[in-house]
């Protein structure tokens, strides 16, 4: 990644990691499917770097 991450995209990577910490604290086990799935989570966050500032992120099915 080449380009410096916006505020938005950084404040929606925070988010996601602070509510995924906060369930996998209260948790003794974790599936390897769900921290694949948050790892996945992040790196769309993270590598998304809008041609148009006010366009938005296609989904990721």
């Amino acid at each position: 990644m080449t380009e410096a991450l916006n505020g938005e995209q950084l404040d929606e990577a925070l988010a996601v990691i602070d509510r995924s910490l906060g369930d996998l604290m209260r948790r003794d086990l974790v599936a390897t499917a769900e921290m694949a799935d948050l790892l996945l989570d992040l790196r769309s966050i993270l590598t998304f770097v809008p041609a148009d500032p006010a366009a938005e992120p296609a989904g990721v099915n």
